[in-house]
């Protein structure tokens, strides 16, 4: 038998000598990195949430009252619960359409991921510094920059060809959580409480930016 008929063809993105079972494993360790990163993060938010140390003999009012005071706390681990669910989603939907592996995407997932992580400070911040103009402007640039970043990440998807087909190409929601995110930057400079309420209209700019796209 010819000894040339042996050696196995290169595979797009793969590394020479790389199995394409190996690429595929490559892609798999990075989703499942990824989720546990998503994972983890949503973790740390109700952990940032301190749980409140009363005297034995307290009276059940100072227990409510604890609690109460911990609302801001409650509604910022809500509203970042939410976001970084969606974002998430985002991450989902990019990676459903990778076909193969290349290691030109670990780095622009890598900074992804890590405006995800920092996710839990800014969330705390906000919360402790109840959504005062700082506080509320570090959260939303923080969504600003992760909404970029997923943006980025789904270009280098689409720039080396790893996406297969879909009716939604394109439509992994990081414009919308940009423009909205944007929003609320401009909130922060005139209601800063009440700035993260724009994240509320990323389904309009989803519809917004569908529309033009079909025209």
């Amino acid at each position: 038998m010819d000894a040339q008929a042996t050696v196995p063809e290169a595979v797009p993105g793969v590394a020479p000598g790389e199995a394409p079972a190996g690429a595929k494993f490559a892609l798999e360790r990075v989703v499942f990195f990824s989720d546990a990163v998503f994972a983890i993060a949503i973790t740390l938010l109700v952990l940032e949430i301190e749980v409140p140390h009363l005297p034995h003999d307290a009276p059940p009012h100072r227990y409510w009252e604890a609690l109460y005071e911990l609302v801001p706390s409650f509604l910022a681990f809500l509203l970042s619960f939410l976001v970084i669910g969606r974002f998430w989603l985002s991450h989902h939907q990019i990676f459903g359409r990778v076909k193969r592996f290349d290691v030109r995407l670990i780095w622009p997932n890598m900074l992804y991921l890590l405006s995800i992580g920092f996710m839990p400070f800014t969330t705390a911040f906000m919360a402790a510094g109840r959504n005062t103009f700082v506080p509320a402007l570090c959260y939303n640039l923080n969504l600003l920059v992760a909404g970029l970043l997923v943006w980025l990440l789904m270009y280098r998807v689409e720039k080396l060809d790893l996406a297969a087909p879909s009716p939604d190409q394109g439509q992994t929601g990081s414009p919308s959580v940009v423009a909205a995110a944007l929003l609320s930057i401009a909130l922060t400079f005139v209601i800063p409480a009440l700035s993260q309420f724009g994240m509320v209209t990323i389904p309009l700019w989803r519809r917004l930016f569908r529309r033009r796209s079909a025209a």
